[in-house]
């Protein structure tokens, strides 16, 4: 027996205190045999190479496809690649689907994209992808999805895209593609989806596209088509949506043969300059959704009757004459009549609303403006039932003064706004994610899933009847229970289309109460149902599109696989191969593992010198002016080996203690837990910051602790704790209204410091109610910069660009809507998330509460009058004037468009108003420290006379101190 100096023994073996070459040697043949065993599962040669001639014509800012030029595609989860999971004949693996949605991309196609042979998912939604789209594609024969919308492409259409054999769905629609649609694409005999709308495809629909067998979405809305109507169109046999609003068909008349498209669900033609007479639609016996609005079209109305399942009806805005037929009173599915500016004339039959009784989520439109009728049936009644709305306005019935209700100008219709559900309230509890308005059991807290959907061509107008049903469909579609799927809200678009934002949350198990989230499978289950387009079409809410799906926190880790099922013969064969590799590389593993723990040992303290000395050099790079570097055993000492009863916090980067130094100053020390939602990145972002920012409304930071494997940070001590504290219904202190609106100035002011007056300037990206801090006389100090970036820097022509290109982060209920859509941060991200601060200064709400966003529940609250009905009875007496324009201010904070916010400087001035329409009795009190906040045009009061590498001696702005860190008194 021989023994190393460590007791480690291995029999008949010397092992010498320095490494043996041929420990090295056993090793790596060990191991050369596993790679050798491994050839046979790689991925083809030639798809390799065409993957890295993709990635070289991106432009990829955001480092998401960082990880492409390591390791083998198949086997490496190179992000986006998903591949066979067995080898074909050649003995290669191939790449099954290429899935690079929304990932902020900008660049062009690579010709390269050919070579992917075995390809059946080509997904480059939502990016900015310039350029054209490569005719090579058309060499991907087994390609079934092609998915290029919502881009910037140019050029025509290849002509070589008509002979995809295997193509279900081609989708380039939000682009800027031109040209004449190829003839070659009346090939596509298995294409069941041409969606091409929002372009500027140009030139005469090919006739010879009827021969298309499988078509049922024809969607070419908002194009440059000219010439006619083909009539041979009526011949697709299974076409249910026909859409082509926004063409210039001049002069062109709708052909007679499309009433017999007898499968037809939705026929759409506005503003196409057409002309002549309506033809008969009554043999469509399905159909659900017209409108031939914004035309020339003469004659009557349609006098034969129409489907009884049609939800709208509108054909405003034509030459149309004649009575209002009978038959539409027995439209009972009917939720839009408009008949608005043509020539009617007649009587209008009160039929119309006496036959309908609607619930509480069904409307009726009835527009009947600017026409001439008369009157009124004579045997009718002028009292509407509950929801339904009559237009009059612009006839000569409205003479009669018993009709002046129905005569004047309308607003948007009610339906076409927003909606959110409702629940009941929970109790306030320690909630880290969301809590589900639809589990089986109140207060579920658990981590949704984000997505965004939208229906492209929708049948109806209203769509809260359809709400019910919707979700069942939807939820059917994912396998998932129906109260796994809740609609956190929806919103009308142009199109009209219909946009929502879903939260889908993780199956409730009641043996299970730790089970908060998805595991990875079904979180990769559904992503590629949404993705896959698996999700089985449906006659009334007709084609969807996903339009993102962020895996936040806590599934910000999920790894695309990078492989999935395909069974075939080769399968048992791969199991020996894999079965043969496996067995060699666990002998290798106990071999290895045996001479690695010799070599450890031998070489502990050399290696443990080493790693110290690296530690010290990262250390050294990070010192800066007046920032200490504690030592752990300080900060043990400080706070009694982190005793429990020194934690005064808990969030997702760790625990926050209370401790006290060596010299008596009080401070907070916020601890990394192990596996932390932060990490190394925002430890070091948060120490750069902070070294460097110096103002009374940023929370300052004494120093920090790297060593023993622990990270803290150490700040002043804010003995009030967070702003989200003090307005939870828990907090036996409320905040008056004088002293939110002070916390609320400081805080922007803050914020203000940060956009304008820092060097460079810095967007925060994490503003919320817990990262603004109160000292002890409630002054507010923002906090954590773990996750701020750099404002953008003048480029070489002197322009400052107006964004941040990065990957989404945040906290939900306060990400900017346009960020979290487009990964474009801005200045006006962060006055979105403070204007979200300041509703909840005002009404005490959380931002998102029991399925409730508190935004939309303000702004509903605001429409309808009844703003101070959401107003915190905890804070007592206030100023209604002064209530009502920070009111206004945080919802103009809060709006979705980015340019209709205002910018923080703007928001500054608006606090300072109000702040000065205060009663003198309310501003001046003994608990403040400063009185009357100071402008922001004042000049720097104190400059610090250290030059700082970050800092310009000359900056100027509002409330700075000094670039020293000021001293820090026990509080």
């Amino acid at each position: 027996m021989f023994y190393d100096s460590g007791g480690f023994c291995i029999p008949g073996m010397s092992i010498s205190r320095t490494p043996t070459y041929g420990a090295i040697l056993i090793m790596w043949l060990c191991w050369s045999s596993v790679l050798i065993e491994a050839q046979d599962s790689i991925t083809d040669p030639v798809e390799v190479s065409a993957l890295q001639n993709i990635r070289r014509s991106l432009i990829d800012i955001n480092r998401n496809l960082s990880n492409w030029n390591r390791g083998d595609p198949c086997t490496s989860n190179w992000t986006g690649v998903l591949c066979f999971n067995i080898t074909m004949d050649d003995g290669y693996l191939h790449v099954r689907k290429l899935q690079l949605l929304n990932m902020n991309l900008s660049g062009t196609l690579s010709p390269s994209l050919g070579s992917l042979s075995h390809l059946k998912i080509l997904d480059f939604m939502w990016n900015n992808i310039s350029g054209s789209i490569p005719k090579e594609i058309g060499k991907i024969k087994s390609l079934e999805l092609l998915l290029l919308n919502g881009n910037q492409l140019i050029g025509p259409l290849p002509e070589e895209l008509g002979y995809l054999p295997n193509l279900d769905r081609i989708q380039i629609d939000q682009n800027h593609i031109s040209g004449p649609i190829p003839v070659s694409f009346a090939n596509l005999n298995k294409t069941m989806h041409f969606h091409m709308n929002n372009n500027s495809i140009s030139g005469q629909i090919p006739p010879e596209l009827s021969r298309l067998p499988n078509l049922i979405h024809f969607l070419l809305d908002n194009n440059n088509l000219s010439g006619y109507l083909p009539p041979q169109l009526s011949e697709l046999p299974n076409l249910l949506i026909l859409q082509l609003d926004n063409n210039n068909f001049d002069g062109a008349t709708i052909p007679d043969s499309y009433g017999n498209m007898t499968k037809l669900l939705k026929l759409s033609l506005r503003n196409c300059s057409l002309k002549g007479p309506i033809p008969d639609l009554s043999r469509i016996s399905n159909l659900g959704y017209l409108d031939l609005s914004i035309n020339q079209l003469n004659g009557s109305l349609p006098p034969e009757r129409l489907s009884g399942n049609i939800t709208t009806i509108d054909l405003s805005n034509n030459d149309l004459a004649g009575s209002i037929p009978e038959y539409f009173s027995g439209l009972l599915h009917l939720q839009r009549l408009s008949v608005a500016n043509n020539s009617l004339n007649g009587s209008l039959p009160s039929t119309l609303w006496q036959s309908r009784n609607l619930n509480a989520s069904e409307r009726l439109i009835l527009d009947f403006e600017n026409n001439r009728l008369e009157s009124i049936s004579a045997n009718g009644s002028i009292i509407l039932p509950q929801n339904v709305s009559l237009r009059l306005q612009g006839n000569p019935v409205c003479s009669n003064s018993n009709l002046v209700q129905f005569c004047g100008s309308h607003n948007e219709d009610l339906y076409k706004q927003g909606w959110t559900n409702t629940t009941d309230n929970c109790h306030i509890q320690s909630c880290p994610y969301v809590y589900s308005p639809t589990s089986p059991v109140n207060c579920f807290c658990a981590a949704p899933l984000y997505v965004g959907y939208r229906l492209k061509s929708p049948g109806f107008s209203n769509f809260q009847p359809y709400r019910d049903a919707f979700e069942k469909h939807l939820a059917s579609g994912l396998n998932l229970e129906l109260y796994q799927l809740y609609i956190e809200n929806f919103q009308w678009e142009v199109g009209p289309r219909l946009r929502m934002q879903l939260q889908l949350f993780p199956i409730y198990d009641a043996s299970n109460k730790s089970s908060h989230v998805f595991n990875t499978s079904e979180v990769l289950r559904i992503m590629s149902k949404l993705t896959g387009w698996d999700i089985p079409d449906n006659d009334i809410f007709g084609p969807y599109e996903l339009l993102y799906f962020p895996l936040l926190d806590p599934y910000d880790n999920v790894i695309l696989p990078s492989s999935s099922s395909a069974g075939t013969s080769k399968g048992a064969l791969a199991g020996v191969i894999l079965g043969a590799i496996a067995s060699t590389a666990a002998l290798c593993v106990i071999v290895s593992l045996l001479l690695m723990r010799v070599f450890l040992r031998n070489y502990h303290l050399r290696d443990y010198r080493e790693i110290s000395k690296r530690r010290q050099a990262s250390k050294a790079s990070m010192k800066i002016d007046g920032m200490k570097d504690f030592t752990y055993t300080e900060l043990a000492l400080a706070t009694n080996k982190f005793s429990s009863s020194t934690q005064v916090g808990q969030g997702g980067y760790g625990k926050v203690y209370k401790g006290i130094l060596a010299d008596g100053i009080v401070v907070a020390i916020k601890c990394a837990q192990e596996h932390s939602l932060q990490g190394e990145k925002e430890f070091l972002t948060e120490i750069e910051f902070l070294s460097r920012l110096h103002h009374r409304n940023l929370v300052s930071l004494v120093g920090y602790c790297d060593e023993e494997g622990e990270q803290m940070l150490v700040y002043e001590f804010m003995s009030n704790g967070t702003l989200r504290d003090k307005l939870s219904a828990k907090s036996k202190e409320p905040l008056s209204f004088r002293l939110r609106l002070r916390i609320a100035l400081g805080s922007a002011k803050g914020i203000f410091y940060l956009h304008k007056e820092a060097n460079p300037p810095i967007f925060h990206r994490d503003i919320k109610a817990s990262n603004i801090l109160l000292d002890s006389n409630y002054n507010a100090k923002v906090a954590d910069f773990g996750l701020s970036r750099l404002a953008p820097v003048p480029d070489i022509e002197g322009a400052v660009p107006a964004h941040v290109s990065t990957v989404v982060k945040g906290t939900p209920g306060y990400l900017d809507p346009e960020y979290f859509l487009t990964h474009k941060l801005t200045d006006k991200s962060d006055v979105y998330s403070l204007g979200v601060v300041f509703l909840e200064l005002l009404t005490g709400m959380q931002p998102i509460s029991h399925g409730k966003n508190i935004v939309r529940e303000v702004n509903i609250s605001y429409q309808s009058g009844m703003i101070f009905s959401v107003i915190d009875g905890r804070m007592g007496s206030y100023p209604s004037d002064c209530a009502d324009k920070f009111f206004n201010l945080a919802m103009k904070c809060c709006q979705d468009e980015t340019d209709s916010r205002p910018s923080m400087a703007d928001v500054v001035r608006e606090l300072e108003t109000i702040w000065e329409m205060m009663p003198e009795s309310d501003k001046k009190t003994t608990d403040e420290v400063t009185t009357d906040p100071e402008k922001i045009v004042r000049s720097l009061s104190s400059v610090s006379m250290v030059k700082h590498p970050y800092v310009s001696s000359d900056v100027s702005g509002s409330d700075l101190e000094s670039g020293t860190i000021p001293s820090i008194h026990p509080r």
